[in-house]
């Protein structure tokens, strides 16, 4: 049997805590700035869980 591969894109979007909870950056917090404030750009900036109907999608792109 064949090894299953990683796919690309998605070890470069998401990461797997200790725990084993996946975590995704938020959309929005590439540019514009301008438009936004501070805080919302600081808000933006910090890691999310994956929401519950995509984890085993993830996981199985992910090989776990």
């Amino acid at each position: 049997m064949p090894k299953n591969k990683t796919h690309s894109g998605t070890k470069k979007r998401f990461r797997v805590t200790g725990s084993g909870k996946i975590m995704r950056e938020q959309a929005g917090h590439v540019h514009k700035f301008h438009e936004k404030t501070p805080q919302k750009a600081r808000a933006l900036s910090k890691d999310v869980l994956v929401s519950k109907a995509d984890v085993s999608k993830v996981k199985k792109l992910l090989g776990r």
